[in-house]
């Protein structure tokens, strides 16, 4: 059992930066991996990107490649995700999710078997 639990969602303007956090409790394995994906209103949950718990590998979605750093802090049981030069469409209810995906599925949704309640993230023009 993971439990999950985001925060840090808030109101920012486009060009600035924001940082979510995750704050990661219970059983986790050198193979979990914790991703972050979004959902806008009205609109399907994209994935964003995804740190393995045991290794610093990540991986992102084009569309925030560049923009978007998954990082981890084990001691804290935190990972968190920095977003600069956000954008309008960036809009979205973050949720960091827990898994162990293999790697050819590390961005579908149904590799993760644990969420948090997500944090809401406005960029405004």
């Amino acid at each position: 059992q993971v439990q999950l639990v985001e925060s840090g969602g808030t109101l920012v303007q486009a060009g600035g930066s924001l940082r979510l956090s995750c704050a990661v409790s219970g059983r986790t394995a050198s193979n979990t991996a914790i991703a972050w994906f979004r959902q806008d209103s009205g609109k399907d949950r994209e994935y964003v990107g995804v740190i393995r718990w045991g290794s610093r590998y990540t991986y992102y979605a084009d569309s925030v490649k560049g923009r978007f750093t998954i990082s981890r802090d084990n001691a804290k049981n935190m990972v968190s995700l920095q977003m600069n030069s956000l954008k309008p469409e960036d809009t979205a209810v973050y949720y960091c999710a827990a898994g162990q995906p293999i790697l050819s599925a590390i961005s579908r949704q149904d590799m993760y078997r644990y969420w948090g309640h997500g944090t809401q993230v406005t960029v405004s023009p």
